[in-house]
């Protein structure tokens, strides 16, 4: 690594706490904490473009003897319109250090960037794709920017806000996903299955209380035969001892066959 000259330091020192002071709307940029040569910048999509609600991450790579010589200036997230990890043709990149002016700073070179992703005009480093191609990047720049480490070390609030949004997003998903018309059957069919199984339970109980009223109907009905049966039998023993007695008086009362002088 190539040490920055004294001058390159200050100035870039300066840039830093001028883009802390004085935000600039759409962009950040900050230095790796090891090497103050070396930038990453997150540029957030413009309203009314395809860019709109994406999340673009990339480095500026300055030269030992900067301002007087530009950046390298490098696109890392995908967006539809630069190549990925590719020094870009810009007029404010080293590929043209002949139109760079030493008084532009980092803020001037990020919001430059931005200008350039905005516009459709060819240059080295761009590419070609549908409005729908960005706006599907876009939507998946932000998980993208998320696993990059640098990243999440230099814009560490960022990667929270994103980590907070991506979990509240799969949470209600998860929610949608139990009030979906496809959960709906299934919860019929639950409740159909608990229906079933207590009308199961309320017939098994009348068929036992059926059962238990057959058993004590039939035991009822024996023993009304069983005394009927000895009803019958006193009748016929009464019978026929009414019909020994008028056959033979020694059956009298009183009487004994046995008893009578001779």
């Amino acid at each position: 690594m190539v040490a920055a000259s004294t001058q390159a330091v200050s100035r870039l020192k300066k840039d830093y706490a001028k883009l802390m002071k004085e935000p600039i709307p759409y962009v950040r940029a900050a230095p790796v904490p090891a090497n103050i040569l070396e930038w990453h910048y997150i540029i957030t999509g413009a309203p009314a473009t395809p860019y709109e609600g994406g999340m673009y991450h990339g480095k500026l790579v300055f030269p030992p003897d900067f301002p007087f010589k530009p950046p390298s200036i490098y696109m890392i997230t995908p967006s539809g319109r630069f190549q990925t990890n590719t020094r870009l043709c810009l007029s404010i990149s080293d590929f043209h250090p002949d139109t760079w002016n030493p008084a532009w700073t980092v803020g001037t070179i990020v919001t430059g960037l931005l200008s350039f992703m905005n516009d459709t005009a060819p240059t080295l480093g761009s590419i070609t794709s549908t409005d729908t191609e960005k706006k599907q990047l876009a939507r998946k720049s932000k998980a993208f920017n998320i696993k990059d480490r640098v990243f999440c070390e230099l814009f560490e609030d960022v990667a929270e806000t994103i980590r907070t949004e991506m979990n509240a997003v799969a949470a209600e998903r998860a929610a949608a996903g139990l009030r979906s018309p496809g959960a709906g059957p299934a919860s019929e069919d639950g409740d159909a299955s608990s229906r079933s199984s207590l009308d199961g339970d309320a017939a098994a109980a009348a068929a036992a209380a059926a059962a238990g009223a057959r058993g004590t109907l039939s035991s009822i009905a024996s023993n009304l035969v069983v005394i009927a049966g000895v009803v019958l039998l006193a009748f016929a023993v009464r019978y026929v001892i009414m019909a020994a007695q008028d056959a033979d008086p020694a059956y009298a009362p009183g009487g004994s066959r046995y008893g009578q002088g001779r």
